[in-house]
C-alpha cells in the first residue's frame, strides 16, 4: 500500500486525540484502513478498536478493503454505523433493565402510520387535518421529530428556531403525542436508537461508567456531519481513556438541516474531547490542477473553513473546465462525450434542488437521450403539481373532460384549496354532473369559510373558461392558469418548510419557461405526461446532497443561477451563515468531477451564480495549461488571488511568474468589488460572459448599473460594483459598427 507522507503521518499517529482534515478525493478510506492495520500490528487488540462510518455503504466498503489487506485469520475490529452502534447499546441497556424493551419500526410506512395517528389526535379541524396529512407535511413532521432527537433539544425550542410554514403549528404537540404512542405500543424509530440510550446514560452516571473502559481507539469518518446526539454518545463511550481520531472536511459540511455543524471539526471537538494533534490530507487523487485550484478559489470566501488547500496529485487526470449558458449546452456536451467513445453512464448531472432538474429531464426526453434519476418519484410525470397543471391544459383542449368527476377532483385538489378531501370529492361529482357551481347556501358548502368558497368557485370558473382559450400558446395558457389559481401564494402557504414552498414556486417558473419552448399545447401535454423509466446506461440526475461521497468522469452542474444556487429569494434572503452553507454545497458539487466539469446557467433573465465568478475557473485553466506544458508562454500570468495561487504552486514545488490584476479593477472571491468610475466605451472582461463594451451607465455613481454589449452573450445589465469584471482599458474605445 503506497501512502503519501501526510497519509503515513496519520497512520503512525501516537497517543492522544487526532483530527484529520481530508480534502475531497484524498484517499481517506485507504488511510484509515492502513491506520487500523498499524494499530493491530502494534499489538492493540481488535476488540479495543471501534471504527464508525457514516452510512452502510461506506461501512461495507471499509470492511471489504480491511479484510482484503489484513493477514489471513487476522481478527478485525468492529466497524459500525452510528445507528448500528445505537442498536447494540439499546440491546445491552434493555438486558440490564435500564430501558424497556421496544420493537424497531424498520419500514417507512410503519412510521408514517403513527405520524398520521398523532396528527389526527392533535388536530380537530377537517381542513387542517387534510393539509397536515399531505405527504410533504408528514415528511416534514418526520424530519422535525428526528431533528429533535438529533439535536437533543426541547421540541418547542427547536420549532422556534426552524423555518417552518404556518400549516405546521401542530408539530410540537404531534411530536409529544408520537412519543406517547411509541411508548404505549412498545415501539421505536431509527432516531430512538441513539436518543433512548443517550438519555438513559446521561441520566445515570453509574450506568454510563458501565459502558466505558472497553475501547482504546475510536476512529470516526465524515466527522463534519456528526450531530449532537452522536457527539454526546461518542463522548460517553470514549470516556477518558480512549483516543479519538476524527476524520472529515469542514468544507463539505452540507447537512446542517440534519443537525451537523461546520465547527464540529474544530471548536466542538476540542470542547468535547480536549486537545488534539491536527493532520492534513491535502492531496486529492480525483482530479487535476485546474479543478483543484478552482475548488480552492470557490471556498476561499468562507470564514468558517480550515486553512488548507486542495492539491492535485501528479498522476491525476487532467480536468477540463467549461461554463456554458442556454438550452443547447447539455445535449451538445453529451454528444461530444459520446463522440470521444465515452459512455453516458459515466456522466452525472447535478442540481441544487429537484425542481431545477425538470427542464433538463424534458430536454433529454425531447432529444431521446437516456437518463436515470436517483429518486424515481422525481420524474416529471410523477410530480403531483405537474399532473394537475397538465390536467388544466388538457381541459383547455377538451371540454368534455369537465364531466369526469375524478379529473375534476384532482384539479380542485392541486394546488391545495385547504378543504377536506371528502368534501372535494362530493363537490367534484356534483360539478361533473351539473356543470354548475352550487349556490352560496347549498349544504355542500356549509361550514366553509368565505375565502374557501370563493377559491373553489374561482377554480371552477377557470376550468369552464379554459376550453375557449385552448388555442393560446402553451406558455401564455400555463401562465394564465398559474395566475388564476394564485398558485404561488397557495404553494408558499401550504409548504411545511419555506424552502419547499420556494422550490414549488420555482417549479412553476420552470414549467412556464419550458412551455415557451414548445409551439403546440398537445405536444407540451404529451411531454409532461410521457411515462419514463430509469435507463441503467443513461446519464444520472441527482441533487448535490445525493452526490456526497461520489465521483464521475463527467459532471454537469446545471442551474447555476443566482437565486437558485445560492438559493434565496426576496422572502428568504441570504444570511452570512446560509451563504457559507450554500458555498460549501457548491464546493461539494464541483469536486465530484474527475476529468471534465461543465457548469451551466440558464441565461436570459437568470443571472449566472456568483459562485461561478468566485471560482476564477478561467485563470485556473490557464495555470493548468502552463503547468502541463500546453502553454509555453513565459510571461507573468494575471490572477485574482496571487497569495492563494502562490501557496498552491509552492506546496507542489512549481514556480510560475504571476502578477495581480491591476489594483481595484477585479472582484476578489473574498468580496472586494470593482471601484472607480465607469464610462460608456470602456471595455471589460466578465468571468462568465467574456469581453464586452459598456454601452450605458445608470443610477447612483457610487453603485451604478451598467449595460454591456458582450461579443458572445449579447446585451447584459450588471450591478457594476458586484459583477465579476475586470476593466481592460481606462481609455474610451470606438463603438463597434
Amino acid at each position: 500500500m503506497r501512502l503519501t507522507g501526510e497519509q503515513q503521518a496519520v497512520v503512525e499517529h501516537g497517543a492522544g486525540h487526532a483530527r484529520v482534515a481530508a480534502v475531497a478525493g484524498a484517499g481517506k478510506t485507504t488511510t484509515l484502513v492502513a491506520r487500523v492495520l498499524h494499530l493491530l500490528a502494534s499489538g492493540v487488540p481488535a476488540n479495543r478498536i471501534l471504527v464508525l462510518m457514516f452510512n452502510r455503504s461506506a461501512r461495507e466498503d471499509f470492511q471489504h478493503r480491511l479484510a482484503t489487506l489484513a493477514q489471513p485469520g487476522q481478527r478485525l475490529p468492529d466497524v459500525r454505523t452510528f445507528h448500528a452502534l445505537g442498536h447494540r447499546l439499546t440491546g445491552s441497556l434493555t438486558r440490564w433493565g435500564a430501558l424497556p424493551a421496544r420493537q424497531l419500526l424498520s419500514a417507512d410506512w410503519q412510521v408514517e402510520r403513527l405520524l398520521r395517528q398523532a396528527t389526527l389526535e392533535v388536530l380537530e379541524n377537517p381542513a387542517q387535518r387534510e393539509t397536515a396529512l399531505e405527504a410533504e407535511t408528514l415528511e416534514a413532521l418526520a424530519h422535525f421529530c428526528g431533528l429533535v432527537k438529533a439535536e437533543m433539544l426541547a421540541p418547542a425550542a427547536l420549532y422556534e428556531r426552524l423555518d417552518f410554514g404556518d400549516e405546521t403549528r401542530h408539530f410540537v404537540e404531534a411530536f409529544q403525542r408520537l412519543e406517547q404512542l411509541l411508548s404505549d405500543h412498545g415501539l421505536m424509530t431509527f432516531s430512538d436508537l441513539l436518543y433512548r440510550p443517550l438519555r438513559a446514560l446521561e441520566a445515570d452516571p453509574q450506568l454510563a461508567q458501565r459502558v466505558q473502559g472497553y475501547l482504546d481507539h475510536v476512529i470516526i469518518d465524515e466527522y463534519q456531519d456528526i450531530n449532537q446526539a452522536q457527539l454526546r454518545l461518542l463522548a460517553i463511550l470514549a470516556g477518558r481513556d480512549a483516543d479519538v481520531m476524527a476524520v472529515g472536511d469542514a468544507n463539505q459540511c452540507i447537512y446542517e438541516w440534519r443537525g451537523a455543524h461546520p465547527d464540529a471539526m474544530r471548536e466542538h471537538f476540542t470542547a468535547t474531547f480536549g486537545a488534539a494533534t491536527d493532520y492534513p490530507l491535502s492531496t486529492t487523487f480525483r482530479h487535476g490542477h485546474a479543478l483543484a485550484l478552482t475548488a480552492n478559489h470557490a471556498i476561499a470566501a468562507n470564514r468558517r473553513r480550515p486553512d488548507q488547500l486542495c492539491l492535485a496529485a501528479p498522476d491525476n487526470p487532467q480536468t477540463t473546465l467549461a461554463v456554458e449558458q442556454g438550452r443547447e449546452a447539455l445535449p451538445q456536451a453529451l454528444a461530444s462525450w459520446q463522440r470521444e467513445g465515452r459512455r453516458l453512464d459515466e456522466a452525472c448531472l447535478l442540481v441544487r434542488s429537484w425542481a431545477l432538474s425538470v427542464p433538463f429531464q424534458l430536454q433529454l426526453l425531447q432529444a431521446g437521450i437516456p437518463f436515470r434519476l436517483s429518486r424515481e418519484d422525481r420524474f416529471v410525470f410523477r410530480l403531483p403539481l405537474v399532473q394537475a397543471l397538465s390536467g388544466y391544459l388538457r381541459v383547455a383542449r377538451d371540454a368534455a373532460l369537465l364531466h369526469d368527476p375524478e379529473l375534476v377532483r384532482r384539479l380542485l385538489e392541486q394546488p391545495t384549496p385547504f378543504v377536506a378531501r371528502e368534501r372535494l370529492s362530493t363537490l367534484a361529482r356534483r360539478l361533473a354532473e351539473t356543470q354548475t357551481f352550487p349556490e352560496r347556501h347549498d349544504p355542500l358548502l356549509s361550514g366553509l369559510k368565505p375565502l374557501q368558497r370563493r377559491n373553489l368557485k374561482r377554480r371552477w370558473t377557470l376550468l369552464c373558461e379554459l376550453p375557449r382559450q385552448g388555442r393560446w400558446p402553451p406558455a401564455r395558457l400555463l401562465a394564465h392558469v398559474v395566475e388564476s389559481l394564485d398558485a404561488e401564494k397557495v404553494l408558499k402557504r401550504a409548504a411545511a418548510r419555506r424552502e419547499k414552498g420556494e422550490e414549488d414556486v420555482r417549479l412553476l417558473d420552470v414549467l412556464v419557461e419550458q412551455a415557451g419552448e414548445v409551439k403546440e399545447i398537445d405536444a407540451f401535454i404529451e411531454l409532461l405526461e410521457r411515462p419514463v423509466e430509469n435507463h441503467a446506461d443513461g446519464v444520472l440526475i441527482t441533487t448535490v446532497h445525493g452526490a456526497k461521497g461520489l465521483e464521475w468522469p463527467l459532471v454537469v452542474l446545471a442551474g447555476a443561477n443566482e437565486e437558485d444556487f445560492p438559493h434565496y429569494s426576496r422572502d428568504n434572503p441570504l444570511t452570512p451563515e446560509r451563504l457559507e452553507e450554500e458555498r460549501r454545497l457548491f464546493y461539494v458539487a464541483i469536486t465530484r468531477a474527475r476529468e471534465r466539469l461543465l457548469m451551466l446557467h440558464d441565461g436570459g433573465a437568470h443571472r449566472p451564480s456568483r459562485f461561478i465568478a468566485e471560482t476564477a475557473w478561467q485563470e485556473c485553466a490557464r495555470i493548468d495549461a502552463r503547468l502541463s506544458g500546453i502553454d509555453s508562454d513565459a510571461s507573468p500570468l494575471a490572477v485574482t488571488s496571487p497569495s492563494l495561487v502562490t501557496r498552491y504552486l509552492e506546496a507542489l514545488g512549481f514556480d510560475l511568474p504571476l502578477r495581480a490584476y491591476a489594483a481595484s479593477t477585479l472582484a476578489e472571491p473574498q468580496g472586494a468589488y470593482v471601484t472607480g468610475a465607469f464610462l460608456p466605451g470602456q471595455w471589460l472582461r466578465h468571468a462568465v460572459f467574456g469581453e464586452g463594451e459598456i454601452a450605458v451607465v445608470e443610477g447612483d455613481p457610487a453603485d451604478p448599473v451598467i449595460e454591456v454589449r458582450f461579443a458572445q452573450a449579447g446585451r447584459r445589465r450588471l450591478l457594476a460594483r458586484r459583477a465579476p469584471i475586470e476593466i481592460l482599458s481606462a481609455h474610451l474605445a470606438a463603438s463597434p459598427p
